[in-house]
């Protein structure tokens, strides 16, 4: 027996067909089966039971977490700082801020003479609405270190998208910097 050319290609087509229709079916079965969204996304690791002390006793308290941040001392041991170490810490503020008296504003304003300064003051560049509405205040080296320790908290709507400087030292160091350019 002989196949010419078209009962081959009548014979693939069919095989090619079939397989069209089962994968087809399973894609079909796939979708209904899966269709219904999950609960929660993710899987839930189990959580280790905690020990029950002996004796029945209460749990110990958790342990108080570190010190507030205090401002006050901050600014106050600015006092003493080393304004060679603060002028390091700068090189974290300098991508945004000039501190060349009579320097340009840059993405925030120059910082010369920054200490004793009235907020929001420095001419040609402009501050968020909050920052503006603390115009009347004068930037001391304890509100200083409250604003750089946490812009957000400090000031909400600050336009300052810097996170912060959360060591003690390095901002007493950076404050004692900034007081020491006029």
């Amino acid at each position: 027996m002989q196949l010419d050319s078209f009962e081959l290609s009548k014979i693939a087509g069919g095989v090619l067909c079939a397989l069209l229709v089962i994968v087809g079916f399973r894609t079909a079965l796939e979708i209904a089966s899966h269709g219904k969204p999950h609960e929660k996304p993710g899987y839930v690791l189990p959580l280790p039971e905690a020990a029950a002390p002996a004796g029945g006793a209460a749990p110990a308290a958790a342990e108080p977490a570190g010190p507030a941040f205090d401002a006050k001392a901050v600014g106050e041991a600015s006092a003493s700082a080393d304004v060679a170490a603060g002028q390091k810490v700068f090189t974290k503020c300098a991508a945004c801020h000039s501190i060349e008296p009579g320097g340009p504003n840059k993405v925030g304003p120059n910082l010369a003479g920054v200490v004793g300064r009235a907020k929001a003051s420095h001419a040609g560049f402009n501050y968020s609405d909050a920052m503006k509405a603390k115009g009347s205040e004068q930037w001391t080296p304890e509100n200083l270190a409250g604003f750089i320790h946490n812009p957000k908290g400090y000031l909400p709507g600050t336009k300052m998208l810097f996170p912060g400087i959360t060591d003690s030292g390095d901002l007493s160091n950076l404050i004692a910097y900034l007081g020491s350019v006029k």
